[in-house]
């Protein structure tokens, strides 16, 4: 092979495979051989055998693929690039030839993904609604291979039949438009807060040490995200809401979950520059989380399972927060938004009842109000 008589050191290759299955890179090389005779019938033979030995091995993989790109089959070689790219080492372990194949593979791999999802998503044009055309744009994704199928993971309590939605649509909440018309009166009381000299704001991370305090280590008990609470654990703060009264007053007018000792959970959040709240997952898909924008420079994202959004002053969302989010505040300001939970309108008035009452029974089963918290952005 060094010497480049390719066909010569095909038929030792095939002489040893011939006496012994051989390892991986024994059929490899015979597959390198048979390439570069232009024997690509020879070629796919031989990286069968290697991938017979070991269906995930990476450069078998790769070659397989870099064999039906080159034989024209270029519909085969997208989707072959992309079960190979699946397999790869951490490109520091690769060498400089290898880091270019696998940059071509992910070319190739993209351009078809691409080609693909065009030729999908013409099918469905401008029909169906906008929830529908949603839905069927993010199957089109899952078909695609390009966005991971998060799913409800609650730190608590799981209710079964309730969707799985990162960012819900906002026509399912017709309350939204009025809150936020009361983004100024909310903001002005904000303002009122941050004023004093006191503002109240508490370290929204307050675990013991004596937990473990896993992705939470950082923020424990720092003041980088702050809340101001309007309600903790479904109990009013009355200091507090007397200096927010419009915002309190709006708050109760909504399908907040009264769960006691657990919900509703109201607090203005602020995250300090340059601070990253890590992934994690809420309590219970019983109820959907809401922020309102008040204070957001450019810099601050949020993202819940695969989308990320930047924030708009004024303008809310709705979404899980069973499913997996994180936050960062990569500006030079504080990052202050009102954040507050409701109900998940997939629940009848009956279920919510039972909720609450069976949530009581377990509280008052172990003897106690057991407050059952977890972050929430």
């Amino acid at each position: 092979m060094s010497a480049g008589d390719f066909q010569l050191a095909a038929r030792l290759w095939q002489d040893g495979l011939n006496q012994s299955t051989g390892d991986v890179s024994a059929w490899l090389n015979l597959a390198a051989c048979q390439r570069a005779t232009g024997n690509l019938d020879g070629a796919f033979i031989a990286v069968d055998g290697a991938l017979g030995q070991d269906p995930r091995d990476f450069m078998a993989l790769l070659m397989r693929a870099s064999l039906l790109e080159r034989a024209g089959r270029h519909r085969d070689a997208g989707p072959a690039y992309g079960t190979a790219l699946l397999q790869a080492p951490p490109e520091h372990a690769l060498d400089a030839a290898t880091r270019r194949a696998v940059a071509h593979a992910r070319e190739v791999n993209t351009a078809y993904s691409e080609e693909l999802s065009d030729v999908l998503k013409s099918h469905i044009g401008g029909r169906g609604g906008e929830s529908e055309s949603r839905r069927v744009n993010v199957f089109v994704d899952f078909v695609l291979g390009r966005r991971k199928n998060y799913r409800q993971e609650p730190v608590g309590y799981f209710y079964p039949g309730l969707p799985a939605i990162e960012f819900w649509d906002r026509h399912e909440f017709p309350w939204l438009h009025e809150l936020e018309s009361q983004t100024e009166t909310i903001h002005q009381e904000l303002l009122n807060v941050l004023g004093k000299a006191d503002t109240d704001f508490a370290p929204y991370i307050d675990y013991s040490d004596s937990i473990p305090l896993d992705q939470w280590k950082q923020l424990n008990r720092s003041p980088r995200w702050g809340a101001f609470h309007l309600r903790e654990h479904g109990a009013p703060i009355a200091k507090n809401i007397a200096r927010c009264p419009k915002t309190y007053e709006l708050l109760q007018s909504l399908p907040q979950p009264i769960v006691p000792n657990r919900s509703p959970a109201a607090m203005f959040s602020a995250l300090a520059p340059h601070t990253h709240i890590p992934p994690h997952t809420g309590v219970a898909n019983t109820r959907l989380v809401v922020h309102l924008p008040l204070i957001v420079p450019d810099g601050c994202r949020f993202r819940v399972g695969n989308e990320t959004r930047s924030y708009t002053d004024g303008e809310a969302w709705v979404f899980d927060d069973t499913i997996e989010h994180e936050a960062w505040n990569d500006s030079n300001e504080p990052r202050i938004i009102l954040l507050f939970d409701v109900w998940n309108p997939r629940l009848s008035q009956w279920e919510q009842e039972m909720i609450a009452e069976i949530s009581g029974a377990l509280d008052e089963f172990n003897g106690a109000a057991t407050s059952v918290s977890s972050p929430q952005l």
